[in-house]
């Protein structure tokens, strides 16, 4: 047997283009089938095997069997598969099984090479080919090319599709009046629509979904069961004779109109919130240029000043309101459709169209276009921005099942625009932006799970990683496999954790998976944490906050280590039983050596200190100034008698953990610039930190390197930052040079303390990890420094570099362990 992988067809081009069979093209069965014709197949291919393995050779044809892994059911790969067959004139046939797809096709080699060729490369669009293996048969003479039944014997390996936006082909029936789905708000193909959020579990055909309530009308069993047809095999087909429909209803649950669509944008153009049951869960939608509706819907969801997401009706929409680079515009228009952030233009038309309350403090803009048909419907009509943000209340998972919607979202929404397709699990929207154009993920969600992320190591056994608190993933492992979970959440409430239990129950299921190890944050606290300590029967692997972190990015880059891992964030447990988060450590799979780090300074309040960053500030001065800082400090003055009891408890150590947090010194800035004594969500100091730095800067400011003796890690004086600070806000220097040079000070740090460990450990490789990583100004910063150093430079793609990509590394870290 030899293998062909991505790696070995990797000098190819993935066109993604269906070719249509004859429609005379012979069919030998499919999975809905009579009982009886299924046997009839199923005997004809056992009686194939015999004569495979005992015929006669036939010197001018040969035979391969053929097994394709990947992303390869629910996306039109067999008619693809039978279409290139038939094409090449080969004999044989292709089937969906519990690992995949299989193939035996028969021909002239040339046709064979071509045929094998072209599974990866011109896979249809939705397809992820991870994996084609090839074994030589006898030649028995076959001409004829056949779709044969599944085969469901043995463990479920296959994988599962993402949702995947309204396809150009079915945006086209739905704007057509001469289509039977003409602004059917359900429309889909093999190349589009649900996918993940109704699958109930594998194999994906329809019984096992969320669409087996809606039995197939004539026409569109004609299309399901016709190779010919760009929906055959398509789970969700469904047309407004047999499928879901669409209702909008009051709070009270009473029907408003005739046409649900045209009655809901009646309602968002007189200033209502409307409750829009999307793909994987409920959105909050207002208009976004009614600043009384948008403040309204603030004030009712309880999210004070985060940003909210926009949907415009397309690109040229979205260009009227951001700079849209080529890169952004890929990735706008694509089939995951994530929220995108980019910087906003300025001029009126923008003010007049997104109201100030949508996105405050901040010049950039989270836009999406529409991934559903029903979004395409109410961008048309309504042809202005909507405000589209998670049907939830601060601090909960999306509502999702409609009982539940109607209890939560009862208090905020005016109305709601509902169907009856149940949705089986919530999956909220991905964030992404470009930097140095290169994807971002922040968020990863609806579009790019449950596509796994294939790691270069194989898990010997199957693992769960159970995450970190905030923005809490989970990770499961198998093979070369790991499934990076949709985003859960912050782990503050009893529904957001039952979410958490329920989708690793749910992962397991659908991919076959009986973790035996299971691998937990440090931190003993984390309800993830107290999770894993309470499954029974299973080898327990604790991982460290930052290692986790440093890992995820090796297996974000499949890179195997040891590198320089740079890990910047807010707080992670260390095992000193210090809060550590400024961090760089010598890391591979296996283990990690802290070798360096920022200078611990107490955290006042502990979590209070997160939420009120003035705290930080008084720490950092203390620390800086030997607890002496100079007098008449703006933050300082504001805070009055507080300023002096908090100070007061820092120096008695009274409720102040000491922290090397990197996150917190960039709170402790902010505040000393006057931009946040008080924050309403995580990262927002150091967020508008960031957006008023001056990129035009080019100053920095010192910070030494102070070596223990004993051998102790590295110290990065991060005090001599905050004098250097201080001394330039003192002689009247601009808050934007300041926060400019401050940022400059990080990247310095981060460049001059990895080229002294290089010197110590000869590595020339460093991974950037951590929320602060977040901040493209000091991002980029730090990969030119790094680069000009002669360092190679790994950052975050696929996997946030926030939290929500620890279970990643906590997964890798335990497969490492325990194999």
């Amino acid at each position: 047997m030899y293998w062909l992988g991505q790696a070995a067809l990797a000098g190819a081009t993935r066109v993604g283009r269906a070719i249509r069979p004859p429609e005379e093209a012979p069919i030998d069965g499919d999975d809905e089938r009579p009982a009886d014709q299924c046997a009839a197949s199923d005997t004809g291919s056992r009686r194939a095997y015999r004569v495979l393995r005992g015929g006669t050779v036939n010197r001018d044809r040969s035979r391969m069997l053929i097994r394709v892994e990947g992303i390869v059911q629910g996306v039109g790969y067999r008619p693809f598969v039978y279409s290139l067959a038939t094409r090449l004139q080969l004999g044989g046939w292709v089937g969906n099984d519990t690992r995949g797809v299989f193939v035996e096709a028969e021909g002239p080699r040339g046709a064979l090479d071509e045929l094998i060729a072209a599974l990866s490369r011109d896979a249809p669009a939705l397809a992820r080919v991870e994996r084609v293996s090839v074994d030589a048969l006898p030649a028995i003479g076959e001409t004829t090319f056949a779709i044969v039944a599944s085969r469901l014997p043995g463990d479920r390996m296959v994988l599962i599709a993402p949702d995947a936006a309204t396809c150009a082909d079915c945006h086209d029936e739905l704007a057509d009046p001469a289509d039977r789905r003409f602004r059917y708000p359900f429309i889909n193909c093999t190349n589009c629509g649900p996918r993940f959020t109704i699958v109930r579990q594998t194999p994906y055909d329809r019984p096992y979904t969320t669409m087996a309530g809606f039995p197939m009308c004539a026409g569109c069993a004609r299309e399901y069961h016709d190779p010919a047809d760009r929906r055959f095999h398509a789970q969700p087909v469904c047309c407004p004779a047999c499928g879901p429909r669409l209702t909008l209803v009051d709070a009270q649950g009473m029907t408003l109109g005739t046409d649900p669509v045209e009655a809901a944008v009646r309602q968002l153009r007189h200033g209502a919130v409307v409750a829009v049951k999307g793909l994987g869960g409920y959105h909050l939608a207002v208009d976004a240029g009614n600043q009384t509706a948008v403040a309204t819907l603030r004030a009712r969801k309880h999210r004070e000043e985060r940003p909210f997401a926009l949907m415009v009706a397309d690109l040229a929409a979205a260009r009227m309101l951001a700079e849209v680079s080529h890169a952004e515009a890929a990735l706008l228009s694509g089939s995951a459709r994530p929220v995108v952030l980019m910087r906003r233009r300025p001029g009126a038309a923008v003010a007049e169209a997104v109201a100030e309350a949508v996105a405050p403090a901040t010049p950039f803009l989270g836009i999406m276009l529409p991934y559903t048909p029903l979004h395409h419907l109410l961008l048309e009509r309504h042809a202005a921005p909507l405000v589209m943000t998670s049907g939830n209340t601060s601090d909960e998972p999306i509502a999702y099942a409609d009982d539940d919607a109607a209890l939560r979202l009862a208090g905020i929404a005016d109305a709601f625009l509902v169907h009856d397709r149940p949705i089986h699990i919530r999956v909220d929207d991905s964030v992404t932006r470009v930097v140095a154009g290169r994807t971002q993920v922040l968020r990863r969600s609806r579009g790019y799970v449950p596509r796994p992320i294939t790691v270069p190591w194989r898990f010997a056994r199957h693992v769960l990683a159970c995450g970190p608190e905030l923005k809490n993933t989970f990770c499961v492992g198998r093979d070369k496999d790991a499934f990076l979970s949709h985003h859960i959440g912050d782990l503050e409430n009893f529904e957001t954790f039952r979410s958490l239990t329920s989708g690793i129950t749910h992962f397991c299921d659908l991919f076959d998976i009986r973790p035996e190890v299971v691998a937990h944050d440090l931190h003993p606290e984390y309800l993830s944490t107290k999770y894993a300590l309470e499954l029974p029967g299973v080898e327990l692997v604790g991982v460290q906050h930052h290692h986790a972190h440093v890992v995820s990015c090796l297996a974000d880059n499949a890179v195997d280590g040891p590198v320089i891992g740079v890990a910047f964030d807010g707080l992670g447990w260390g095992p000193d039983g210090t809060l550590w988060g400024g961090e760089f450590l010598i890391a591979d799979r296996h283990g990690y050596e802290r070798v360096a780090h920022l200078a611990p300074v107490p955290l006042p309040g502990s979590t209070m200190a997160i939420r009120q960053p003035w705290r930080m500030a008084a720490a950092h001065l203390d620390a800086a100034f030997g607890g002496d800082p100079p007098g008449g400090l703006p933050v300082a003055v504001r805070q009055g008698r507080r300023w002096t009891d908090v100070r007061q408890a820092a120096a008695a150590g009274l409720n102040s953990p000491l922290t090397s947090s990197a996150g917190r010194l960039f709170d402790a800035v902010s505040a000393l610039l006057d931009l946040r004594d008080t924050v309403s969500y995580e990262g927002q100091a150091a967020i508008e930190l960031e957006h008023l730095a001056d990129p035009a800067e080019t100053g920095s400011y010192p910070a030494s390197l102070l070596i223990p003796a004993g051998g102790e890690a590295l110290q990065v004086q991060g005090g001599d930052i905050v004098r250097a600070i201080v001394a330039d806000l003192a002689a009247g220097i601009s808050r934007p040079v300041v926060a400019g040079r401050f940022h400059n000070a990080m990247a310095q740090v981060v460049v001059e303390t990895c080229t002294t460990l290089r010197s110590a450990h000869g590595l020339s490789t460093v991974a950037l990890s951590g929320g602060v990583f977040q901040n493209v100004f000091l991002t980029q910063r730090c990969v030119t420094g790094l680069t000009a150093a002669g360092f190679a430079v790994l950052t975050h793609s696929a996997v946030p570099p926030n939290d929500g990509g620890i279970s990643l590394g906590q997964a890798v870290v335990a497969g490492a362990r325990s194999g």
